[in-house]
């Protein structure tokens, strides 16, 4: 499916950076890092949207340290209505189920009739725990609270690249981004659906551990987790249908795949599918939910894209006679070609 992005900046011609500059951002880096792994050892990793907007925009403001305050500012004016939308989404998912007994049965003949075939009559998650879950903590588990974590970080951290580079791509990412949060809890509320070690709780399956955060205690990092096992306690346990955590990040991969080189694109099509093992595996979610949250985001990409050109169209119909030859007729009396420098922020 066609990804709408905006063309990409130009090469900068002004004047390469002055040393003192490239030892500025070094300094102020290397302190945001230090600061970063103290709070997290004492804290928690940031889980939290707001806590994380915090961590982004001060690596921003560290990253561009030698930009006017002014700059930094405006950062945190774009940035605050979409971290407030993330609380009311983390919020408005507690109240999703509105005490009735969640779905959870259909989910599970789902995945037995996609799966059981290959293992035995059992859903994915509990062959996998079958086969791969241990007492003892081994490199797989680590690698799983590794890739959990970076749904926390990595669709924000996208989005902050992009409000430094090209703030009109940026738009378009939070404008997709927006909708498929939107989308999925709408889905939740109409569709209340527990995750595999809810089921096993409730009798439905046989014993499901819920193990997304234990790698963090094989280098000691007992306190690494603990903003997000909290959020998890505290967190709606029947907003599973669909998983927003493959949907987020298969949403990131497409919207950058055409902008990179074609062979990065296993490498990058490999972070969606880590992320389903890691979900499947770790008691969180069923591969049916997996399967609907990319449904979704190809549903995203499509109804956005199609609101974007209905826009467009309309602004183009709304436009004075004689306007768009104007505009289309200043850069040539530059001495530039019409296209060759995009809107800039």
């Amino acid at each position: 499916m066609a990804v709408v992005t905006d063309p990409q900046p130009p090469a900068p011609t002004g004047p390469a950076a002055s040393s003192d500059g490239g030892r500025r951002r070094v300094i102020a880096m290397a302190v945001w890092g230090v600061a970063f792994v103290v709070a997290w050892l004492a804290i928690g990793l940031p889980t939290d949207p707001a806590y994380a907007f915090v961590w982004i925009w001060a690596a921003t403001i560290a990253w561009n340290s030698s930009r006017p305050w002014r700059s930094h500012l405006a950062f945190a004016r774009d940035w605050v209505p979409v971290v407030l939308l993330l609380a009311v989404y983390n919020l408005s998912r507690g109240f999703a189920d509105n005490g009735a007994t969640p779905h959870a049965y259909e989910l599970i003949v789902a995945d037995r009739v996609m799966f059981g075939w290959a293992t035995g009559g059992q859903v994915p998650t509990v062959w996998l725990q079958e086969h791969l879950y241990r007492p003892e903590v081994h490199w797989w588990d680590v690698a799983v609270s590794w890739v959990y974590f970076s749904h926390f970080v990595v669709a924000l951290a996208a989005a902050a690249v992009l409000w430094l580079r090209n703030r009109s791509r940026w738009a378009a990412y939070m404008r997709r981004f927006g909708f498929l949060c939107a989308a999925g809890l709408v889905t939740y509320f109409l569709y209340p659906a527990a995750p595999p070690w809810w089921a096993a709780q409730n009798g439905l399956l046989t014993e499901v551990a819920r193990i997304s955060t234990r790698g963090w205690k094989a280098f000691g990092m007992h306190g690494a987790g603990n903003l997000l096992n909290a959020g998890q306690i505290a967190s709606n346990p029947v907003a599973a249908m669909p998983s927003l955590h493959t949907a987020w990040a298969l949403f990131v991969v497409l919207f950058f795949l055409r902008a990179t080189r074609k062979r990065w694109w296993p490498l990058l099509l490999a972070y969606p599918l880590a992320m389903t093992f890691t979900l499947v595996y770790s008691g969180e979610h069923y591969v049916i939910d997996v399967l609907v949250g990319w449904a979704y985001v190809g549903l995203t990409f499509l109804v956005v894209g199609l609101a974007e050109r209905w826009w467009a169209a309309r602004r183009a119909r709304r436009r004075p006679a004689g306007a768009e030859e104007a505009v289309a007729a200043v850069p040539e009396q530059a001495g530039e070609p019409a296209a060759a420098e995009p809107a800039r922020r």
